[in-house]
């Protein structure tokens, strides 16, 4: 068996029960998640893993942290958190079609609404990926940042629109199919053109960082779908 496969079951693992309890209301709007600690012991994985997974859903609003006191639920979950069989039917093709519509656009609200915070969440994406030494770390900060670019529009309706498109992600083949396409020197542009786009957005420069989105997209479509 594939060893990267193996290394991310405990990350599947923990996201599928909390995915499964959240959708089914054993964790409704409000609840307190059990510690990490106590997640880690009732899944039988380590610790690591269940931080990882609440990290990722923090950044796709599911869930939210305060220092001292816990992780709860998300009072109004995104369309993330109800994930029909629309999004789990959806083909990389048809993320990759949705992606160069809507994320080239929010260049524009970005530039315009964005505050310091949203640019040192992005900054602290990359620089998780910039770290990432395997594809599901890559992987989960990538999802991030781009997730983290739509929040920063401060549009509700934008943000709950590419929460979909991020939960779709998690739900196609788009991961089985993107580990198969990426190698490290595309890995490399990826992170490059990360930078780029995030430069632009804090130069609050709309034009320029709609068009690294796109030129970025181009590439992640070209290298995913063959073309």
């Amino acid at each position: 068996m594939d060893r990267e496969l193996v290394d991310r079951r405990p990350t599947l693992l923990v996201q599928d029960f909390l995915d499964q309890a959240i959708r089914s209301g054993t964790y409704g709007p409000g609840s307190k998640l059990p510690t990490e600690r106590a997640l880690s012991e009732r899944l039988r994985v380590p610790r690591s893993a269940v931080r990882d997974v609440l990290s990722v859903f923090e950044a796709q609003q599911k869930v939210v942290r305060i220092m001292g006191s816990g992780t709860y639920v998300a009072e109004t979950l995104p369309a993330s958190a109800a994930v029909g069989p629309a999004l789990s039917d959806a083909s990389p093709t048809e993320i990759m079609a949705a992606r160069l519509i809507v994320e080239p656009r929010l260049a524009q609200l970005v530039a315009m609404n964005a505050n310091a915070a949203d640019f040192e969440r992005m900054e602290e994406c990359n620089r998780r990926a910039e770290a990432a030494e395997d594809f599901e770390g890559f992987e989960k900060w990538d999802a991030a940042l781009h997730q983290a670019i739509a929040e920063a529009t401060h549009n509700r309706l934008i943000i709950d629109i590419y929460a979909t498109i991020t939960a779709a992600r998690d739900h196609a083949e788009w991961g089985d199919l993107k580990r198969m396409s990426i190698t490290k020197e595309r890995r490399d542009h990826y992170r490059q053109e990360h930078r780029e786009i995030v430069a632009a957005l804090r130069a609050r420069d709309a034009k320029q960082a709609e068009a690294a989105l796109t030129r970025h997209l181009n590439r992640v479509k070209a290298n995913l779908l063959g073309e």
